[in-house]
């Protein structure tokens, strides 16, 4: 059984292909969007999905999101007791995924495709394999979420020569894809993005405005009062895409909140953010060497781009509008089904082909010499270039700096400058060379071989000798978890007390009343009251007891919030 997965940085999503074509499975909430949020009870209970996202707000200081902007990279959070990298959090909400697919469709998952912002690098796709082998199950693939969302809209079905871009904007990334559909094949011919671009930074930018009307410094509130205005905040962020104006209000310890924004404002304030979307959008159409007339359609995919700014942005660099009519939250999960679909060689998707690009530019450093004849090290030389359709392979040949000099040192960056100390580096490559032989006879071939997956094999051929090296990078050295790493991590997740899938629902309400109480200081004598009732029904066991009193419970907790 393979599946198809969004694990997104607000939200994740998890789904298959079937005979009725992409299908998403709901959480036992009844919703199909599981936050990515995970966080540790008071009894040391790993909580993730809405149950987290609420304590997020009552209890910030043991709950983490947002994680996926620090996948691979060694950052570690402390949740209770434990440590956490980004790769095992990401994995714990593959594993509350993998739960709910499993107890849609009755049988255990083995693989799946998971979709990864087009400008995910080496590490961070590596990170993200990882994530997957914690949760117990094999990454068959990783697709661009771009890539994935224009299978959403079945842009793979267009006629050949049909160009489109791809424009996903998250809750913490944004991405652009230039794509075309040619002879059964849906080519992406460039990509560009900024891994920390996304809805968040809106929320920030929102957040900041809020403290300079209100003449409050930074950090004026606490942990769990500044999780209660940034929630107020998001609702504020999303009713400005259909309202002209909204307001804020409520009572934040001891300040009373009551401060308004209009759409106006909100689109002034937001032009910085803009103007970085602008940026990666137009590098994207430079790489593909195209012209705005000459793209048939624009597609808008995440969460973030219900956002009217940025439908018009688009609509003013395009001149017309783009489609929006796939739910924004859903495409690229919908498009992951589709790509599983074809990796399970569906017989309705087999004659679709898909192909991708390398996101960065790959390369080794290399000695130039000036016109006086003096030598400088520290040039990045690009052997593949960003945006080349992969898989791919290319080579190309080095010689010594310096007479009798007995071995090469290739070093492999990625990046954009042409100085490797502002570049990453991936890894090293010591190749032997016989000092003996003029500079000109001692030729090492150089091959980079960058596959589907993002794995970059490296290979050196010295002419004169015949030997061969070999670099397989699949892990960056301090950055990455390397085999036996995963198997300790493994072991630590498995002790983990996770709770039960059935009583997810009562956690998650019991969290949100929590929060409620947290929020509303009027109400709070009746959250007790019907907090300390519920938790006795839960403890007598009786499934349809409890069900009938979670649905009164849920009912009196939607009046209060609405009110």
């Amino acid at each position: 059984m393979i599946v198809g997965i969004d694990l997104g940085t607000t939200h994740s999503l998890i789904g298959r292909y079937d005979a009725d074509g992409p299908r998403l499975f709901a959480n036992p909430l009844g919703s199909l969007l599981t936050p990515s949020v995970v966080a540790i009870d008071d009894e040391g209970h790993v909580l993730v999905g809405q149950a987290a996202r609420d304590r997020l707000v009552s209890h910030p200081e043991s709950s983490v999101a947002n994680f996926k902007r620090w996948m691979g990279s060694a950052r570690e959070t402390r949740l209770g007791q434990r440590v956490f990298r980004p790769e095992e959090l990401s994995a714990l909400v593959l594993r509350s995924l993998l739960a709910d697919a499993e107890a849609a469709l009755g049988e255990k998952i083995h693989e799946a495709v998971i979709s990864v912002p087009a400008y995910f690098s080496d590490a961070q796709r590596k990170a993200t394999r990882t994530a997957g082998e914690l949760a117990g199950i094999r990454v068959e693939r990783l697709i661009n979420e771009p890539t994935a969302a224009a299978l959403a809209y079945g842009l793979q079905e267009r006629p050949d020569g049909s160009r489109f871009v791809v424009l996903d904007l998250g809750g913490g990334t944004f991405d652009v894809s230039v794509l075309e559909m040619f002879e059964g094949v849906v080519e992406v011919h460039a990509s560009a993005g900024d891994n920390f671009l996304g809805g968040e930074d809106f929320l920030d930018m929102l957040e900041t405005a809020f403290l300079g009307d209100l003449g409050l410094p930074a950090g004026s509130f606490p942990n769990t009062q500044r999780g209660q205005l940034r929630r107020w905040l998001e609702i504020a962020k999303r009713e400005l895409s259909q309202r002209a104006e909204v307001r804020v209000t409520g009572q934040l310890g001891e300040h009373a909140v009551d401060w308004r924004i209009d759409q106006e404002r909100f689109a002034k304030l937001s032009e910085p953010l803009l103007q970085r979307m602008r940026t990666p959008l137009e590098r994207a159409m430079r790489d593909a060497r195209l012209q705005p007339e000459q793209i048939d359609d624009i597609v808008l995919v995440g969460g973030a781009s219900r956002m009217p700014m940025v439908a018009r942005m688009v609509s003013r660099m395009f001149g017309r509008l783009p489609l929006r009519h796939v739910h924004p939250d859903e495409a690229i999960a919908l498009g992951s089904c589709v790509a599983a679909g074809m990796k399970a060689r569906d017989q309705r998707l087999d004659e679709v082909i898909l192909t991708d690009v390398c996101p960065y530019t790959l390369g080794t450093e290399v000695t130039r010499r000036d016109g006086d004849g003096q030598l400088h090290p520290g040039y990045f030389h690009p052997i593949i270039h960003r945006n080349s359709t992969v898989p791919t392979s290319r080579e190309e040949s080095f010689w010594p700096a310096q007479p009798q000099q007995k071995a090469l040192q290739l070093n492999v960056y990625q990046g954009e400058n042409p100085m490797v100390a502002n570049n990453i580096k991936l890894g090293e490559l010591e190749v032997d060379i016989d000092p003996r032989l003029p500079i000109a006879e001692n030729e090492v071939v150089l091959r980079f071989t960058y596959d589907i997956n993002g794995v970059l094999q490296v290979e050196a051929t010295v002419r004169a000798t015949g030997r061969h090296y070999e670099l397989l990078l699949q892990h960056n050295p301090g950055l990455l978890l390397d085999s036996e790493q995963i198997r300790q991590r493994l072991a630590a997740l498995a002790e983990l007390k996770i709770h039960p899938r059935d009583k997810q629902e009562n956690i998650a309400l019991l969290a949100r009343a929590e929060r409620l109480y947290e929020e509303h200081l009027h109400a709070r004598a009746q959250l007790q009251a019907w907090i300390t009732n519920f938790r006795a029904v839960v403890e007598t066991q009786h499934d349809q007891l409890i069900r009938e009193h979670r649905r009164e419970l849920e009912r009196a907790l939607d009046a209060l919030e609405q009110s």
